[in-house]
């Protein structure tokens, strides 16, 4: 059985959504769009891999 005073010790808040997007945005992360730009960048200046 699930002991509801035990769970309420352990619960942690979420984020606010404004907390929760500036730790989304703030974060420096690769996706495919920036990988893809990369590659069209590298064969116009006619570097290779």
């Amino acid at each position: 059985m699930i002991n509801f005073e035990e769970e309420l010790k352990n619960f942690q808040p979420s984020l606010e959504v404004e907390e929760a997007e500036s730790a989304i945005y703030n974060r420096d992360l690769t996706d495919m769009a920036d990988i893809v730009s990369e590659l069209l960048r590298e064969s116009r200046d006619g570097r290779t891999l």
